[in-house]
């Protein structure tokens, strides 16, 4: 940990003038319960986010009387430019390496995984029976547009598959093509190791009828069909009621809360969460609009909440950073984790 502080704090470009702070959210972190059960769970966040994506729900299980891991991926936490470094043997080793020393110093593993995070989880669970489970958030086994599997060949040619002002102290922004094209290896190898199988032991999933960065489709019908354990279940966020027995579904038209639908990222934190909650610092404005509602969203009170990309006449959105059913979704995540 204190080798990883002085790297980042040498090689990060800083987005405000509290050094310290924006450290501690791109630091890879563990927290140890007051009452331990013997058990452990690492958790893996997403292309171009930080270990702070899991902070919420790392909190919560701690609380439960696990020891949480939330790591770092190689290319994360410094500068965005650092994502055309890795490649995906980079973080299946990482993820692998803690997840064999998080084994030596518990009973028994979890593995947690946000979006590319919930690919190299799966995976690793795949190879390695020890594994207990699967706690998946927004999983990107498959994109939502097929473009992304170009990102490899293009990245040869154009560097950025989107470039945007860096202002957000705990990810990034801007997407390098190489790690769109490493983030898609993922998908392809997570696909591959899915074929054929059914996976014995208890996953939940949370996913978003809003979400359109992945294929929420297929992310669903690898649960419904290859998750057999009696006790998985899927927190759904939508106005369509998923059918399946084990699935819990949030209506996502809050007009009480000004949110319209869920998003990719609104499944982790908890609306108390000062960065991404309800009255969180952090406001993404950058949400498919123009660059007048984008201002507009920034200086303004009156401001509605979505996934990218929706637009409704008269109003102006934000990305929606916060899972308003958190408190529900975490005691059906303990649900699971309790479970034989």
């Amino acid at each position: 940990m204190d080798e990883t502080k002085q790297w980042l704090a040498e090689h990060r470009i800083f987005k405000s003038n509290d050094l310290e702070k924006e450290l501690a959210v791109n630091l890879p972190f563990e927290i140890k319960p007051n009452k331990p059960n013997g058990k452990g769970v690492l958790l893996v966040h997403g292309l171009g986010d930080s270990p702070f994506s899991f902070t919420d729900v790392a909190q919560h299980l701690a609380d439960q009387g696990y020891l949480v891991r939330s790591i770092l991926l190689p290319g994360h936490g410094s500068k965005v430019a650092d994502l055309m470094l890795p490649s995906l043997e980079d973080w299946q080793n990482v993820v692998h390496h803690h997840t064999q020393l998080l084994k030596e110093q518990t009973e028994e593993v979890w593995l947690g995984g946000y979006s590319t995070g919930a690919n190299l989880v799966t995976s690793e669970a795949l190879k390695d029976s020890d594994i207990e489970g699967l706690l998946l958030f927004s999983p990107a086994f498959k994109p939502g547009s097929s473009t992304v599997k170009f990102a490899k060949i293009a990245s040869y040619f154009v560097t950025w598959a989107d470039q945007d002002p860096e202002t957000n102290p705990i990810r990034y922004n801007s997407l390098p093509m190489h790690g769109a094209a490493v983030y898609y290896d993922t998908a392809k190898i997570v696909q591959q190791d899915l074929e054929g199988k059914k996976y014995t032991k208890p996953v939940f999933m949370i996913a978003s009828e809003g979400d359109h960065v992945i294929d929420t489709t297929f992310a669903t019908s690898v649960f419904e069909t290859q998750f057999t354990n009696v006790k998985n279940h899927l927190v759904w966020q939508g106005e369509n009621t998923f059918p399946a027995n084990n699935a819990t579904t949030f209506s996502m038209n809050r007009p009480d809360l000004k949110i319209v639908d869920g998003s990719h990222m609104g499944l982790l934190f908890s609306p108390n969460n000062p960065e991404y909650g309800e009255k969180g610092t952090v406001r993404i404005c950058s949400n498919g609009q123009t660059e007048e509602q984008e201002l507009a969203c920034e200086e303004g009170d009156n401001v509605w909440f979505s996934s990218y990309g929706i637009r409704e006449e008269g109003k102006i959105f934000a990305r929606l950073t916060y899972n308003p059913y958190f408190k529900q979704s975490m005691q059906i995540l303990d649900s699971v984790m309790t479970s034989k």
